[in-house]
């Protein structure tokens, strides 16, 4: 089998299926795609909302809750309790397959009647204004956390404690402004940092304890604005350093800045793996073209995701499952699934559904401990057996057509102008923002923000500068952001601080921020390389490196071409830092 090349339907541009692709795809049983793999990220992010929360009542019991969807929609919403309660039957809502009309079309009738959950939490406590959370407490604004505890304003969290304003780190405790790390301890406002405790403002830095402003450390102890110091001058040089002032923490940000320029970038973030491209991945084997993961083997095309084998296109989802494909949010402990929104654990041998847990079900939403049923109707096995390949065959010779001229068969995942969210309020605005011109132009939906009724009480130029001067009267204010909503970071124009958030700023001598949560998010995120790949030369240029001139070796790297950073290839890294 050679490689074929394919033009997307959707970007019009080429894209490539490769012989161990085409295996896949039959081992899993379903046709090659149609959209390249930007364009299926792009589509499946549509169908994920972290933040953009609303205020709502449980259409059950009434119960004032946070609901990630807005008022206007035409489904109930029901808070945790009662969604996971048997207070109502997913199965009621059950239809029969209409051969007349195309899947998606049935599918998006019966999308629109079933009660949705509020916020996707698994087995949380305390965390009534988080969202996409399992196994967590005392989580608060908060979104993508497993198996954590008091976790505040950050993303992507696992199995860590008392963190604040992170991304992307697990194994972590009592973290601020950390930005890619795993086991570390007491480390603040840091990027790429693993093993490290007891350190601010590092860049690419393990096994580092007591040290500050440097880059490119390993297994280093006091070492201060890239010099090596004894413990005692160390002690002293530190004590200098005036964190809590937030005119000066603005300047050791911008130094922070500077030096994490100058410093050497490794051309790929990839440790203990082997046959590996991607970005950010720990403890995997032939994973290719995947970020921000870690235990997992023969994937490809994944982003946020741990213990998954054997997977394609997958996003925010593994936790021991295999053969997963087309697949975001969920889906601990499932097998032979694909084209699913948020499984709620486990599922096998499952197609085109959302909010489930079950196997063998086939466009259904909201079902749970159930098996053999299409569009939420039960069926017996061998009714079941019987007619899913007539449906997957009429998906085919009728098949949905969604705007732009985008054609959706069986073997595509869900259309993004059937998702309950907009554009700009899904997480594909994080990773591919557009203005709302882009947005309706390319056929997504775009949704005006809605106007905020709260009153600022104190703007962010009155704050106290030093954090020592902060007493407990912040706690009764609605601090305005800065950004005022001029920005496209979902910004909510006021926050408020609650009293453990200024306890850890208190204890750790930071100032109070000036930017609400949600801008706060989106200025980490400029430390986050995108997850796409480019071809590249090594930057290095010294003889010392074991090559005569400017170095030759090429590789697959998330920094752009046009970015000033200077990336080396894995040989000149290792010969500069280690």
């Amino acid at each position: 089998m050679q490689s074929e090349t394919k033009n997307c339907q959707n970007c019009k541009k080429d894209f490539i299926i490769d012989p161990e692709d085409f295996k896949f795809y039959e081992k899993i049983k379903v046709p090659p795609p149609t959209f390249c793999p930007e364009c299926r990220l792009v589509r499946r992010l549509a169908w994920r909302n972290e933040r953009s929360l609303f205020y709502a009542e449980c259409d059950f019991c009434k119960k004032k809750i946070f609901s990630a969807y807005p008022a206007e929609r035409s489904f109930p919403v029901f808070c945790h309790d009662c969604w996971f309660s048997d207070v109502w039957d997913p199965l009621s809502y059950g239809k029969n397959y209409n051969f007349s009309k195309p899947f998606f079309v049935q599918y998006k009738e019966l999308f629109d009647t079933v009660p949705r959950l509020n916020l996707f939490q698994i087995n949380s406590k305390n965390s009534q204004y988080a969202n996409i959370i399992r196994d967590c407490k005392n989580v608060y604004l908060s979104y993508s956390v497993v198996d954590s505890e008091e976790v505040y304003f950050s993303k992507n969290i696992d199995r860590s404690r008392q963190i604040y304003d992170s991304l992307a780190i697990n194994d972590c405790e009592k973290c601020a402004y950390l930005v890619y790390g795993a086991n570390d301890y007491n480390v603040i406002y840091s990027v790429i940092v693993r093993d490290c405790f007891d350190s601010m403002f590092l860049y690419d830095c393990r096994n580092c304890s007591n040290c500050f402003m440097s880059a490119n450390l390993r297994n280093q102890r006091y070492v201060f604005r890239g010099k090596k110091y004894t413990k005692e001058e160390y002690q002293t040089l530190i004590k200098e350093v005036k964190t809590g002032s937030y005119k000066e923490f603005k300047k050791i940000v911008e130094e922070f800045e500077r030096m994490k320029q100058d410093a050497v970038h490794r051309f790929a973030d990839i440790g203990k793996s082997v046959n590996s491209i991607g970005d950010a991945l720990e403890d995997v084997k032939n994973v290719k073209e995947s970020f921000e993961a870690y235990n997992m083997e023969d994937t490809k095309w994944t982003s946020r995701c741990f213990d998954l084998k054997d997977s394609y296109d997958g996003n925010y989802t593994g936790l021991k499952s295999e053969l997963v494909y087309e697949c975001i949010s969920g889906g601990k402990n499932s097998k032979s699934i694909a084209f699913l929104v948020a499984p709620i654990d486990p599922m096998q041998d499952s197609y085109y559904s959302g909010w489930c847990a079950g196997s063998n079900l086939f466009g259904c939403f909201g079902v749970r401990s159930k098996s053999y049923c299409i569009l939420n109707k039960q069926y017996t096995k061998e009714e079941y057996q019987e007619i899913i390949p007539k449906i997957i065959k009429h998906m085919s010779s009728m098949p949905y057509k969604g705007k732009n001229g985008r054609i959706y068969k069986y073997g595509e995942f869900f259309p993004v102008e059937l998702s309950p969210f907009a554009y700009n309020e899904s997480l594909v605005s994080e990773h591919f923002p557009l203005s709302r011109e882009e947005i309706e132009t390319k056929g997504y939906k775009y949704r005006e923000n809605d106007k905020k009724i709260h009153k600022v009480t104190i703007l962010p130029d009155n704050l106290p500068d030093e954090i020592e001067n902060t007493n407990e009267d912040i706690l009764k204010e609605i601090i305005g952001c800065v950004h005022a909503e001029k920005c496209l970071h979902q910004c909510t124009t006021a926050f408020r601080l609650n009293p453990e958030e200024l306890s850890f700023y208190r204890n750790f001598k930071l100032p109070i921020p000036r930017l609400c949560p949600n801008c706060r998010h989106y200025k980490r995120l400029e430390y986050r390389k995108p997850w796409k790949l480019w071809h590249r030369f090594c930057m290095c240029d010294k003889n010392n490196h074991n090559h005569a001139g400017k170095c030759l070796n090429e590789f697959e790297t998330s920094y752009a071409p046009d970015r000033p950073e200077i990336v080396y290839c894995e040989r000149c890294y290792q010969a500069e830092v280690y």
